[in-house]
């Protein structure tokens, strides 16, 4: 009887999700807004400016994804900007430091956050498409609450509305690379199963979030973190320069697990399509 018992348990466990896909989460800062990527990074780098650290736009993109107070620590840890600390302030930099300097970089970030927020083209068009298929539309961030309550009216000011943002204070369990804020979606839209969801990121902890809360993933090679690029410089580029940039982004997304790669949220609905597909054959993320 209990073995009859663990087997029907398990044969649940196993069946699979035929879809369709139910919901999309997605990350902010190079994903939804911000070409580029370039409010956290620059603003960054202006408060460590602010300590007489001088920081470069590759040294501040490493670390991109993860919670703010995270991101400055492993910022601080790089070998050139520790030996840099090192020398100007006669001692390694220390979790009081990072305090310090998050408490200098919080109000920096809360007033230039919307200066750099601007829909990435087709943004809108795209959350749309999705409200029109019934797909629910859930968000989280590496920002702190303080920061998402001053980026989410000017998003929705400019078209760009979602239904539910996760901030990486709002939750005790932390933010990412855990599952914990793609799950807090999941929850609060009433999602019934994870492996119908999609997380959509440009950062390689994003992705990682995506995959340790059991969803498809989708990586942004050209809009975000890893390629860096602005909006301009993006159109800029020849056809051979984008393919260069394109590579080099998609290899670290790849790497890090994600299903799927495009250049940016524009090209998401044909991956939907493609997931909801192999969702249909029985195919799990």
């Amino acid at each position: 009887m209990n073995s009859q018992a663990t087997s029907g348990h398990n044969a649940a466990i196993k069946r699979p999700c035929l879809g369709p896909v139910q919901a999309v989460v997605f990350d902010w800062a190079g994903t939804l807004v911000d070409f580029g990527s370039f409010a956290p990074t620059q603003v960054l780098i202006d408060a460590f400016a602010g300590f007489a650290i001088s920081v470069s736009m590759a040294e501040a993109r490493l670390p991109m994804g993860l919670a703010k107070w995270d991101h400055i620590k492993a910022l601080g840890q790089q070998p050139g900007v520790a030996q840099r600390w090192q020398e100007q302030h006669g001692h390694a930099m220390s979790d009081a430091d990072v305090d310090a300097l998050y408490a200098a970089f919080l109000p920096l970030q809360i007033e230039k956050v919307a200066q750099y927020s601007d829909p990435i083209p087709d943004a809108v068009r795209v959350l749309e498409h999705l409200r029109s298929r019934g797909i629910r539309i859930g968000s989280c961030s590496g920002y702190p609450r303080v920061v998402m309550d001053k980026l989410l009216p000017h998003a929705a000011a400019l078209g760009l509305k979602v239904e539910h943002a996760v901030a990486t204070d709002d939750l005790k369990a932390g933010g990412r690379p855990g599952p914990w804020m793609a799950l807090a979606n999941v929850i609060e839209l009433g999602i019934r199963d994870v492996r119908a969801c999609i997380k959509v990121d440009d950062t390689v902890p994003g992705i990682e979030e995506g995959l340790a809360a059991g969803m498809w993933t989708v990586g942004l090679s050209l809009s975000g973190n890893e390629a860096g690029l602005s909006l301009d410089e993006y159109r800029q580029l020849s056809e051979a320069e984008r393919a260069l940039r394109r590579e080099a982004a998609s290899t670290k997304l790849a790497q890090a697990g994600a299903h799927y790669l495009i250049d940016t949220i524009a090209d998401l609905p044909a991956v939907i399509d493609a997931i909801a597909e192999r969702l249909q054959r029985g195919e799990q993320p």
